[in-house]
């Protein structure tokens, strides 16, 4: 059973600081909802490494939006409805669709500099969307670019207080409402930061897999502490697994962006066959999980781990302008994108579900408020749309500040809380390391791609095993960070296990038919309430 907090601790006996909102992650979602709360309050913005490293330095293929004439938000909305396979949130969506045009305005007022051609913003095409509609800098380092402005404007910025390589242990809740959270400090010692509000911005979980295209900061850790301090945890089940990642000896799973196969690239087999027509109408640019099951086909079929993205009919000029850095990465090691077929393979990517919040951000947990892809807004559904996750993590991001503005303040108050399991046991690093390769071997066997019953059900059991580890001593953030992956692994494993039907991001050999009698709901998971279904009312898609 997972315990409430993962430390023991009083409350009491802790240092102190007090702010008015305290956000955790730096990443757009963060960085953007700081610099939104800073027009009224004061902000501790907290990032466990340095403020430059998160999931949306990674993010190469750009950012989704109606600019284009030829484009509208009823467009965006049928695309992001299709690709979330019947269980997106209409209400979410709308939001989306209508708000994420001002918001890329914001980006570009806060110095964002976006690709233009003709003077006129640059837009290219991914997977299942009916337009060019995706944004990017500097070819395909668009989440490096927007990081690198939001993060400028931060430190620029007197309301914001900037805590790096600061480890968040969990959640502090009085009375049904968040107040803040316990922080490890870089010296190893634990405060208390009491705020009127938090908001998790925390990113995702890809390092529950052994194969991920997320850095090893992707621990879940926000999902994870929001479970253990109450809040609603919805969707997990739909994990996205992006089609091309490298697959090359030496080299780490690095994302070759969906924006390559939307400028032209073709997957091929082994045999040097062009195979996607054989699965989707839409071939390389239809949704993620159907290429990347496609993929995995064909590598079982073709004895192979690895398939092939071929842009070797593009021109030079052309691969090196619009993929610089992934041409770069490639030739590192001894891949020429203009001459060699690239050897790619799906990776574990990103994860639709996560903390459920309303259409402003906050969650069930009082004053706790969760952005970007560690929240569950209900935009994604069983499958994001490409390159929604960035524009997502802005419009709900300003909606977050909106609502904390109008909050009152929660006083100085400290509560005498305390929690004690009487740990005592401590984990070596060499420990930790063995078991997370093996937690990652189990998710990536049982819980990953494909699945059915046999595999969830030893997953399930064996991580019931693993749980144990919660009442050891921990004492650096990695051990922390593990306990947030066995969090999330349960969380994962078990909701997948209850989804007896295939969709999305979740498929189950055994029940490979999507069921929209029985399934078109929500699995939603808490530790007070246990497993809860939630009806997805939507009458259209």
């Amino acid at each position: 059973m997972v315990p409430r907090y993962v430390i023991d601790f009083k409350l009491t006996e802790l240092e102190t600081y007090k702010t008015d909102v305290l956000v955790i992650g730096s990443g757009i979602a963060g960085l953007y909802t700081a610099l939104k709360v800073s027009e009224q309050c004061d902000v501790i913005l907290l990032s466990k490494t340095d403020l430059m490293q998160s999931n949306t330095r990674y993010a190469q293929g750009g950012i989704a939006a109606v600019t284009a004439e030829t484009d509208s938000p009823e467009l965006h909305r049928q695309d992001t409805l299709i690709a979330g396979a019947g269980i997106c949130s209409n209400e979410a969506v709308e939001v989306l669709v209508h708000e994420g045009p001002s918001c890329i305005e914001d980006l570009i007022e806060y110095g964002t500099n976006f690709d233009k051609e003709d003077g006129a913003l640059a837009l290219t095409k991914e997977g299942a969307h009916s337009r060019r509609r995706i944004l990017h800098a500097q070819g395909d380092a668009t989440g490096a670019e927007i990081v690198r402005a939001l993060s400028e404007r931060a430190r620029e910025n007197k309301r914001i207080t900037i805590w790096e390589n600061h480890f968040t242990y969990d959640l502090v809740t009085h009375q049904g409402e968040c107040t803040g959270a316990l922080v490890r400090k870089p010296d190893g010692s634990t405060i208390y930061v009491r705020a009127n509000a938090t908001v998790l911005a925390t990113g995702g979980a890809g390092q529950l897999y052994r194969y991920t295209t997320n850095p090893e900061i992707a621990t879940g850790d926000g999902l994870a502490i929001a479970y253990r301090a109450g809040a609603y945890i919805k969707d997990v089940e739909f994990i996205q697994f992006h089609p091309t990642a490298l697959c090359y000896p030496g080299a780490p799973r690095f994302l070759i962006s969906e924006a390559v196969r939307g400028e032209g690239a073709v997957l091929r087999n082994m045999k040097g066959e062009r195979f996607m027509e054989k699965y989707h109408s839409l071939k390389e640019l239809a949704p993620r999980d159907i290429v990347a099951r496609a993929i995995v086909s064909e590598m079982e079929s073709t004895g192979s781990t690895f398939v092939y993205l071929d842009i070797t009919h593009e021109s030079e000029e052309r691969i090196k302008h619009r993929f610089p850095n992934i041409y770069k990465v490639c030739l590192r090691y001894g891949l020429d994108m203009v001459t060699d077929w690239i050897p790619v393979a799906p990776a574990a990517h990103y994860i639709m579900g996560g903390i459920k919040t309303d259409l402003y951000g906050e969650t069930a947990t009082k004053r706790l408020f969760a952005c970007g892809e560690v929240s569950c807004t209900g935009v994604h559904g069983a499958n994001r749309l490409a390159s929604n996750s960035l524009a997502e993590a802005l419009v709900f991001g300003r909606r977050i500040a909106e609502r904390i503005k109008t909050m009152p303040d929660i006083g100085n108050e400290v509560p005498a809380i305390s929690f004690s399991l009487m740990r005592q046991q401590t984990m070596s690093s060499d420990t930790i390391m063995e078991r997370k390769l093996r937690l990652q071997k189990l998710m990536l066997t049982h819980v990953g791609l494909k699945r059915n019953e046999k595999g969830l059900t030893k997953a399930v059991r064996e991580l019931e095993r693993y749980v144990k580890a919660f009442r050891m001593k921990i004492d650096r953030p990695e051990e922390a960070e593990y306990l947030n992956l066995l969090t999330c692994a349960c969380l994962v494993a078990n909701a997948a296990l209850l989804r007896e039907e295939s969709r999305g991001g979740h498929y189950r050999e055994d029940f490979p038919k999507r069921d929209d009698l029985v399934w078109r709901k929500h699995i939603v998971q808490s530790i007070e309430d246990g497993v809860l279904e939630e009806r997805n009312t939507n009458e259209n898609e």
